[in-house]
């Protein structure tokens, strides 16, 4: 069983709003701990987040749950929409951390369980490694048309017209 990893899933503190992605079979249980009931797949509440070891208090947010396979990851997954102050988002990662099963994930981990779970192809995978670093408009324009992974589907549709190549020259050799 693969563990389940957690981490800001977006820019660093402080802003407005920070993200925070829980990815794993642990991922729905680590949300109802912390915010009580989850809302339906794919929808957003608002809940009261809480410490469930001391009972604390740590911010509202917007919790959002996503079944696998059909989540960013392949996996089950809850994201907590969180005030972005430095103070917030810590609060919340060091109570994740406590939590039996849960580990902080590796730069690049979600993406690497996309690609791992089907979920995005390498070319996609690049291409969104390129839309986060691209710092002109011209960057940005190239990495998001890499991003929905046309270069693979080109690839597959090449290697699908091989392989039936191949069986047509097979056939003919045959005969």
């Amino acid at each position: 069983m693969a563990d389940t990893i957690f981490a800001l899933a977006s820019g660093r503190p402080p802003a407005a709003i920070a993200i925070v992605r829980v990815s794993g079979p642990r991922a729905h249980e680590a949300g109802r701990l912390l915010g009580g009931e989850l809302p339906g797949a794919r929808h957003a509440a608002l809940r009261e987040l809480t410490d469930p070891a001391s009972g604390g208090h740590l911010d509202q947010a917007l919790v959002l749950r996503f079944d696998g396979p059909r989540s960013s990851t392949g996996e089950d997954v809850v994201e907590f929409h969180i005030h972005g102050g430095r103070a917030v988002s810590d609060a919340l990662l060091g109570v994740l951390g406590t939590l039996g099963g849960l580990r902080l994930a590796r730069p690049g981990e979600f993406t690497r369980r996309a690609f791992e779970n089907g979920r995005l192809d390498l070319t996609a995978v690049e291409g969104l490694a390129d839309l986060i670093a691209a710092e002109t408009e011209a960057q940005r324009r190239h990495a998001f048309r890499q991003l929905p992974g046309l270069l693979g589907k080109r690839a597959e549709s090449w290697r699908r017209k091989l392989i039936e190549a191949l069986a047509l020259l097979e056939a003919s050799i045959d005969f």
